[in-house]
């Protein structure tokens, strides 16, 4: 053992292993989670010789601690061929615990993780989590399956709405954290998709307000028709001019339905794009880091090959990378549609108002009794003042996405 070794083994009797915020994780295991390849950090925090971990199952490192409800989520995802990330506490070989926020990823016939230190408020609600769903777990006899489903309904109750999303933006957190604690330059990745994400959110919850907008206007239209009908020949000047007002309203509600929101278009998956691609963002950065530490290595890994598994960590990092500019790519293109569809619906809104405008001066021209037609089209005007605001808002927001996601593609 060299003198380098022996500095970096002093223990506590007690409590967490020695663990720094810099520190990387990294182990590449085959499909069975048998243990192939670790480099040092791992060896020396897990307090393992390499005789007794190359070779041996994963969970020999499993605290008591953990949920079965994670790991079942964590295998199922892996074995539908999709990268997670989690925070696990694990237990040394000398009873010592120490938490990773790790992102596990199929790799080949197996399987490469990679694990940093987590240190953002997050890991204290997680805590809890973990702890309340392992008491339910023994208490009451529930399945793996049963206690994901209990952590997936908790961390829905956080604010997300899928694992997938609180997995990347806890991953992002940690990365903000880890960079702050070091004294590093602050991550501008990780602000870049709070600003792309959130917008991606509004920008959600603004085209679907302006569908229900349509939806409760629809009616007003008809009752301009019936109100025209009693005070002017069949036929007459308000009743057509709604008529076409009615039809250009539902042509304009359709359009955007189809070609802006609808669940088959690809902005309606905007956000959940903006999200795999901060998770295959931050899982790059990490894997880099891994193969960066691999080229300084000059310890024993066990007799395993340190520049084989410094191309496999260097390989992810490039694929990770690659999936994210597709993605954003595919985002950006998305942003500039949806600015497309706002000028398309603001013309759209021009002839609105225009036939609005000739129902108004018609209206005028009826005998007594036109003031309840009046009162209606003024509800008209009313919507449309609303939809210009909220085109305005659309467009606001789909610009945010568009400059941010510009940025993100020109760092990667």
């Amino acid at each position: 053992m060299s003198f380098v070794e022996k500095r970096d083994e002093f223990r506590p009797a007690t409590g967490e292993a020695p663990f720094g915020v810099e520190e990387n994780f990294f182990s590449h295991t085959d499909k069975r989670g048998v243990i192939l390849a670790a480099n040092y950090i791992f060896k020396r925090v897990s307090g393992y010789e390499w005789d007794d971990l190359i070779g041996a199952p994963h969970k020999v490192i499993r605290h008591p601690d953990m949920p079965k409800g994670l790991f079942w989520l964590f295998w199922e995802s892996l074995n539908k061929g999709h990268p997670i990330g989690a925070y696990v506490k694990n237990k040394a070989r000398d009873g010592l615990h120490y938490w990773v926020y790790a992102v596990a990823m199929p790799f080949q016939d197996g399987f490469l993780s990679v694990r940093i230190k987590p240190t953002s408020d997050m890991l204290e609600v997680i805590e809890r989590e973990y702890e309340a769903l392992r008491k339910l777990e023994n208490e009451d006899g529930i399945s793996p399956e049963e206690s994901a489903g209990i952590l997936l309904e908790r961390i829905n109750a956080l604010g997300f709405a899928e694992y997938p999303i609180f997995a990347s933006v806890a991953m992002m957190g940690e990365l903000r954290s880890r960079d702050e604690k070091a004294n590093q330059l602050p991550y501008d990745t990780a602000d870049r998709f709070d600003k792309m994400i959130a917008a991606a959110s509004d920008l959600h919850e603004e085209t679907a307000a302006l569908i229900v907008s349509f939806g409760a206007i629809s009616t007003v239209p008809t009752n301009m028709r019936i109100i025209a009908a009693r005070l002017e020949p069949s036929g007459g000047a308000v009743s057509s001019l709604s008529q076409n007002y009615w039809e250009m309203s539902e042509e304009m509600s359709l359009w955007f339905q189809n070609y802006v929101s609808g669940e088959g278009s690809n902005f309606s998956a905007i956000r959940s794009s903006l999200v795999d691609c901060q998770f295959l963002t931050g899982a790059a950065r990490i894997l880099g880091e891994v193969a960066a530490s691999f080229r300084k290595e000059r310890r024993d890994l066990g007799g395993k090959n340190t520049d084989a598994e410094k191309d496999h960590m260097s390989d992810m990092a490039d694929i990770f990378t690659e999936k994210a500019k597709v993605g954003l790519q595919q985002v950006f293109t998305e942003a500039e549609q949806i600015l497309r569809a706002v000028a398309m619906m603001r013309r759209f809104t021009l002839g609105l108002s225009s036939t609005r405008v000739m129902c108004s001066i018609e209206s005028a021209r009826l005998p007594s009794g036109g003031g309840s037609l009046i009162d209606v089209i003024g509800q008209l005007e009313v919507f449309q003042n609303d939809l210009v605001l909220q085109l305005d808002r659309i467009e606001a927001q789909s610009s945010t996405i568009l400059e941010h996601t510009e940025e993100q593609l020109n760092a990667l």
